[in-house]
C-alpha cells in the first residue's frame, strides 16, 4: 500500500492498495485526484487493489463522506454483489457423467441458461417478489418520485434475471474438490434508473448552491437531511434489497437445477452449506475514528474482522472466499473482484472470440452464452490476475476458499 498527497490540491490523502503509482491508469489517477480534493470527506480516499476508472468515481473506490451521499460513487448498478453456496459434491464424480444433453456440467449449464433470463431478457409474466410488494405497501416513501414509479412494476418482471456485461453465474470447484456455485448480479435497470435520476437532481441543486465540487468531477452530491437525499437514500435502499432478493432467486433456481441433475444421474445426496449474500455498490452509514459518515464502497466489498465475502475473479481463472480482518484504513473494505486490466473495446480489439474459447475449452470450462461475438469482453485476460489482487490486499482479507470456473452462464 502506498499513500499520494499532493498538499497545493488535496484535502485528504489517497491510500492505494498497490506497489506503486505506475500501476495505476491515468485515467483512475485522475478521478482519484478528483476524489481527493473534495471539500467533505473523513480521513482520506481508498483505492483497491481491483481499482480501475469508474464513472466519476474509479470502481475499487472507498470514501467515507460526513453528511452527504454521492449518487455516482454508489454507482449505476446499485447493490450489485455475489451470492454463494457450496455442496457435498465431488466434482471429479460428475465430470464424465453422461447425460442426454452431454455430461453431467453441461447438461447444468444449459438448464440455467434455459430457465434465468440473460442480458436484455426479462420474466414473460410477473414474478413474486417481496420487495416489490414491500414497495408498494410503503408507497409514501416514493410517490414523490414519479418518473421512478414505472421501475416498481417492472421489478415484478426484472426479479431473478441476470443481465450482461460481467454478470455471470458459476459452477465452480473448491481446492479440496467439491462443487460450489456463484452468482454475480445486481439491480438490473431498477438501480440505474435510481442512479441517473438522483445523479441530475443532485447536478441541478449542485449549480443551485455554487457547489466546491465542478460538474465535470460527475461527483455531485446530496446533503442527507435534505428531502433528496433522504428520498435517495430510500431508493438505493430499495435498490439494494431488490439486488439481494434477486441474487436469491437466482441461487434457488441454480439450486433446484442442480438437485434435478445430481439426483437423477447420480447417487449423491445433494446438500448445500456456507451461504453468503453481498453487496459491493452502495452506501451506509457506519463509524470509523470516532465519527458517523457515509461509507461509498464501489466496487469494493465491505471486510470487518471475521465476515465472509465473495471476490470473483473472471471466467476460467480462480475466485475466492475470504474472511475480512476489519482493517480500519480502508474503513472495514477489500477488492470486490480481479479488476479490468482492458476496457471492453480495448479487450475485444487485443482478444479474439476464438481464442478466448480456446482458453475455455483447454481448462476444460462449459461456457454458457447464446452470442458468442463478443465473448472477449470478459475473458480472463481482460482482468488483472487474481493472485496478485489477494497479494496486495494480504492485510485486509484472509482467504478462506479458492475456486475455479467449471462452467459460467454469461449475458
Amino acid at each position: 500500500m502506498f499513500v499520494m498527497f499532493e498538499k497545493e490540491e488535496f484535502k485528504v490523502p489517497v491510500r492505494v492498495w498497490l506497489e506503486g503509482p505506475g500501476v495505476l491508469e491515468e485515467s483512475c489517477l485522475e478521478q482519484a485526484r478528483h476524489l481527493a480534493k473534495l471539500p467533505f470527506l473523513h480521513k482520506w480516499v481508498c483505492l483497491m487493489p481491483d481499482t480501475h476508472a469508474g464513472m466519476g468515481m474509479p470502481i475499487g473506490g472507498v470514501i467515507a463522506a460526513e453528511d452527504v451521499v454521492i449518487p455516482n460513487a454508489v454507482g449505476v448498478d446499485i447493490g450489485c454483489g455475489m451470492a454463494y453456496t457450496e455442496t457435498n459434491i465431488p466434482v471429479k464424480e460428475i465430470r464424465q457423467v453422461m447425460t442426454g444433453n452431454g455430461n453431467l456440467v453441461q447438461a447444468m449449464i444449459g438448464d440455467i441458461m434455459r430457465n434465468v433470463p440473460v442480458g436484455f431478457a426479462h420474466h414473460k409474466m410477473m414474478m413474486p417478489s417481496y420487495t416489490m410488494d414491500c414497495a408498494f405497501e410503503e408507497m409514501d416513501r416514493y410517490e414523490q418520485d414519479a418518473e421512478l414509479l414505472g421501475q416498481l412494476e417492472a421489478g415484478y418482471y426484472q426479479i431473478g434475471t441476470l443481465g450482461g456485461g460481467n454478470h455471470f453465474i458459476e459452477l465452480q470447484e473448491s481446492d479440496d474438490g467439491f462443487l460450489t456455485v456463484m452468482v454475480h448480479s445486481g439491480s438490473r435497470h431498477f438501480g440505474k434508473s435510481v442512479c441517473d435520476y438522483f445523479h441530475f437532481k443532485a447536478r441541478e441543486l449542485n449549480k443551485r448552491w455554487y457547489s466546491q465540487v465542478p460538474d465535470e468531477y460527475r461527483l455531485a452530491f446530496l446533503p442527507t437531511d435534505s428531502s433528496e437525499g433522504k428520498r435517495y437514500l430510500d431508493w438505493m435502499n430499495l435498490s439494494m434489497d431488490f439486488a439481494k432478493e434477486n441474487r436469491e432467486k437466482m441461487m434457488l433456481a441454480v439450486k433446484a437445477i442442480l438437485e434435478k441433475w445430481i439426483g437423477k444421474y447420480t447417487d449423491f445426496e445433494l446438500t448445500f452449506s456456507g451461504d453468503i449474500n453481498c453487496h459491493h455498490n452502495y452506501a451506509a452509514l457506519e463509524n470509523h475514528y470516532d465519527k458517523n459518515v457515509w461509507v461509498h464502497r464501489k466496487g469494493a466489498v465491505r471486510a470487518r474482522n471475521g465476515e465472509l465475502a465473495v471476490i470473483p475473479g473472471a471466467m476460467g481463472s480462480y475466485s475466492y472466499v475470504v474472511m475480512g480482518k476489519g482493517n480500519p484504513e480502508s474503513f472495514f473494505s477489500s477488492s470486490h473482484g480481479a479488476g479490468r486490466r482492458y476496457s471492453r473495446k480495448g479487450a475485444m480489439s487485443a482478444f479474439s472470440c476464438e481464442q478466448v474459447i480456446q482458453d475455455l475449452n483447454t481448462q476444460g470450462v462449459v461456457l454458457g452464452k447464446k452470442n458468442k461475438s463478443d465473448v472477449a469482453e470478459e475473458s480472463r485476460f481482460a482482468y488483472k490476475d487474481i493472485e496478485t489482487v489477494m497479494k496486495d490486499q494480504t492485510d485486509l482479507v484472509v482467504p478462506v476458499k479458492r475456486l475455479k470456473t467449471i462452467g459460467v452462464v454469461k449475458g
